[in-house]
């Protein structure tokens, strides 16, 4: 009976979103794969087919089951990213697959959610308050741990995924000036690479002196003012030094080409601008699907991957490809109302963390896309080709509404 009961509250909403989302995604890797002579479709149809039961056994399982072993799970799901090291696969110069026989694993897209789950673990212990900065790390940790395994394989694109739980935490009582250092430090590192150092600092001066001055404590924050501007200056005489030596030399070429400092349209470029012909080509109703040219041509590579958006662009034109960000605000909204509603503190943390890994790789893959956002390798949730990447988004998405539905049964 109580099975029952759980099944009945399943949300709907979100599991046909999530079918449409699927669907159409193949029907794009279909259209982007007939041209290669690959089959990237029929992979991808037997990946969705194994979804199906996956999804029966995370819905099956209880659903304290999560919270109860999150701690086992995130220790395993570190296990599987620094084995990598030893035992992984290399494609593309990336250190990032366990190889099984023809078909590939890429842990980091099932740390996601167990990381999720370490995360709304700790912070729904009674006895955390994120105003201690001891705690504050704590927490820190969790988001640093995969991070750390996952930049060296080198994949930056899953890395930046989790700088999303930053967001999470200060939902949940984070002080404000770290989100806050956050975009900051991201402003003035992209404003230095567009302006010389010494007009950023007396920028950053400008700003502290117009801060001072309207501040009603004035005089107790000269100290502060110029400790922040000593601190400023430095990271910023430093940004050259991080961008020509730690960088590497195509990351520096796509931060030069996004900012218009180098116009590459055959090299380094090449990606974003055919994937940018594509889009606008589509005009406002689309060619039609499977009548896309820059898509049946070939031009743009890795197109049933990250660049499975150019193919929706172009074939499906503005309205189609509305309907498809409207689709993912749809789900990620919903996803926000029902974590607004839970009952427990783990499945709302859990929750807003679903959200926030859905948008981020929503967000950052249609922004590099459309080229206002370096090229990464982030992939469209549910739509780029490939099986560790939609049973990933599976599994972290369904924990979330098995949840949802367990909550009638929570006190």
């Amino acid at each position: 009976m109580k099975n029952q009961s759980i099944t009945n509250n399943i949300d709907w909403i979100s599991i046909i979103i999530y079918a449409l989302l699927v669907i159409l995604g193949w029907l794009n890797i279909y259209s982007s794969s007939l041209s290669s002579m690959e089959d990237t479709y029929e992979k991808q149809l037997i990946f969705i087919v194994l979804t199906i039961p996956l999804i029966f056994v995370v819905l099956s399982v209880d659903g304290k089951f999560y919270e109860k072993y999150a701690s086992i799970i995130f220790g395993i799901s570190l296990l599987t990213l620094a084995g990598l090291f030893l035992f992984g696969k290399t494609i593309a110069g990336q250190r990032c697959w366990y190889a099984i026989g023809s078909f590939t694993i890429q842990p980091s897209e099932f740390a996601k959610a167990a990381t999720a789950l370490a995360l709304a673990k700790y912070l729904s212990d009674t006895q955390i308050n994120l105003k201690d900065v001891a705690r504050q790390w704590q927490a820190l940790a969790i988001i640093i741990l995969p991070i750390l395994l996952i930049l060296p394989q080198p994949d930056p694109g899953s890395a930046l995924i989790y700088s999303i739980f930053i967001i999470v935490l200060y939902r949940e009582g984070l002080p404000s000036w770290y989100v806050w250092t956050g975009f900051v430090t991201i402003f003035l590192f992209v404003l230095t690479l567009v302006l010389e150092p010494q007009y950023v600092i007396l920028i950053a001066l400008a700003v502290l002196i117009m801060v001072h001055f309207k501040s009603r404590l004035a005089d107790r924050n000269i100290i502060l003012s110029s400790i922040l501007l000593v601190l400023i200056s430095g990271f910023v005489l430093s940004v050259d030094y991080v961008f020509d030596n730690i960088f590497k030399q195509h990351h520096r070429d796509r931060f030069n080409i996004l900012l218009g400092k180098t116009v590459d349209m055959k090299g380094i470029g090449y990606n974003t601008n055919q994937s940018e012909i594509a889009i606008g080509s589509g005009g406002w109703l689309g060619k039609g699907f499977l009548e896309g040219t820059q898509t049946k041509g070939g031009f743009v590579p890795e197109q049933h991957t990250d660049y499975i958006f150019t193919t929706v662009g172009e074939e499906w034109g503005f309205a189609g490809s509305l309907v498809v960000i409207a689709l993912f605000a749809g789900l990620l909204l919903r996803i926000i109302y029902l974590a607004e509603r839970q009952k427990t503190k783990f499945s709302r943390v859990y929750g807003y963390c679903v959200a926030g890994i859905l948008f981020m790789h929503f967000f950052v893959n249609i922004a590099m896309v459309v080229g206002i956002f370096p090229t990464i390798g982030v992939p469209l949730p549910f739509f780029s080709y490939g099986g560790s990447g939609l049973w990933g988004f599976t599994i972290l998405l369904f924990i979330f509404i098995k949840m949802d539905a367990n909550k009638v049964n929570e006190w």
